[in-house]
């Protein structure tokens, strides 16, 4: 499946803009579903009578793994032309995700720097992963490499010509 005509482009962003994901209810299913692919089965994300012996009283979702899902949830918010993500310039865990929790991710454009003759372009977002009640989980900074509208060729018309002149 490739772009649409509603995927944006690098152009397209101006710094400053805000998006808002739509929401995603974190399950059991999605914490187990984690702790097997990563291998983090911690005790204070699987074990419900352990995890009841901790300050947080029940057991709280993998930071990556919020973390993975709102990745998710911004690939469509906004829906961009990606063509990588760069790198995650700092990140924060702030409070924990509990199942049932409903997260949503709040992505502002705050850098962009054109890059491979005019191509492609960096765009640094702040992103805040917050929760049902509106308190932020966790937060900081990525950065995505986008797609620029193709520009026109303006090559000289003369630089066609065949060796007889030709096009």
């Amino acid at each position: 499946m490739g772009y649409s005509s509603i995927h944006l482009f690098f152009d397209d962003i101006e710094i400053g803009q805000v998006w808002e994901s739509g929401g995603r209810t974190v399950t059991e299913a999605d914490i187990a579903n984690f702790a097997g692919f990563s291998g983090d089965f911690n005790p204070i994300h699987v074990d419900h009578a352990f995890a009841a012996t901790t300050p947080f009283r029940r057991p709280i979702a993998h930071g990556f793994g919020v973390f993975s899902m709102a990745s998710g949830l911004g690939v469509q918010s906004p829906p961009m032309r990606t063509i990588a993500l760069l790198g995650v310039r700092e990140w924060n865990f702030i409070l924990p995700v509990f199942i049932g929790d409903t997260i949503r991710v709040r992505s502002d454009a705050v850098e962009k720097t054109l890059r491979g003759r005019g191509k492609r372009g960096e765009i640094i977002w702040h992103r805040a992963i917050v929760n049902q009640d509106g308190k932020v989980v966790q937060e900081g900074r990525i950065a995505t490499l986008i797609e620029c509208r193709p520009r026109p060729n303006l090559e000289p018309a003369a630089a066609h010509l065949s060796a007889n002149g030709t096009v």
